[in-house]
């Protein structure tokens, strides 16, 4: 076994466990999910301008992603005929299109996105996959994403935010917000283009994101910042 990093925290307060690189050896990690014939399904929304990165994001995926286990990608875009054909997949992957509506402004898309993912999971992706990844279509893989990630409810610590005291965290801290972060909690500040999990887990976080955002202020940053409240309470 690779050593443990002795400069970064490898545990939450509530010892949930922080994965980074050097802190498992993805070997023995590897060997023991493959046994369980794993499906991982993949969201990623590429609507209007967006469908620009979709190339990018997938032959990046295919190097890094889940290597070695099923990954099913859902790409939902209102320009199908915009998803790249030629993009070679491994064995055990797949790609489904679903076609959403087009939207005046990307930041709809942003704030409808957890309905949509909450209503996929119902419909049908609960009966195709084990743990669902929900990213950004413009991110871009540079190095493993494996199964090391799985896990109950998964969220990235945002690198920015990670040497900064909680008092600097952008969270919402309006207490009439649904998204409000007392100024006492909040050991870390999540990014929003990648989170993950088992299926029920990430159910319920689509579904209380969509809930509150349906009585709340659609602002962009809500969108986000209702994720992250809800990153807070399910972990």
């Amino acid at each position: 076994m690779e050593p443990v990093r002795t400069d970064v925290l490898t545990v939450t307060p509530w010892l949930a466990p922080i994965v980074w690189e050097g802190t498992f050896d993805p070997l023995v990690i590897d060997e023991a999910f493959r046994t369980h014939n794993l499906t991982i399904a993949t969201t990623v929304f590429a609507v209007g301008k967006y469908t620009r990165f979709l190339r990018d994001f997938l032959e990046s995926a295919e190097k890094h992603f889940m290597v070695g286990l099923d990954v099913h990608y859902y790409v939902f875009t209102d320009l199908p005929g915009d998803v790249p054909s030629n993009v070679t997949l491994g064995v055990g992957r797949l790609l489904s299109i679903v076609k959403v509506m087009k939207f005046d402004r990307w930041q709809e898309i942003s704030l409808r996105r957890m309905e949509l993912i909450q209503t996929a999971i119902e419909d049908h992706i609960h009966r195709e996959a084990h743990y669902i990844f929900c990213l950004d279509v413009d991110m871009r893989f540079h190095g493993r994403v494996g199964s090391e990630a799985l896990g109950r409810l998964v969220a990235a610590i945002h690198p920015w935010f990670y040497m900064y005291p909680r008092s600097q965290y952008p969270y919402e801290r309006r207490t009439v917000s649904t998204a409000s972060v007392p100024e006492d909690q909040g050991d870390f500040y999540y990014q929003a283009n990648i989170f993950g999990g088992a299926l029920e887990d990430v159910h319920r976080l689509t579904k209380t994101c969509r809930e509150h955002l349906e009585v709340g202020t659609h602002t962009l940053r809500q969108a986000s910042t209702h994720a992250g409240r809800q990153t807070l309470t399910h972990t």
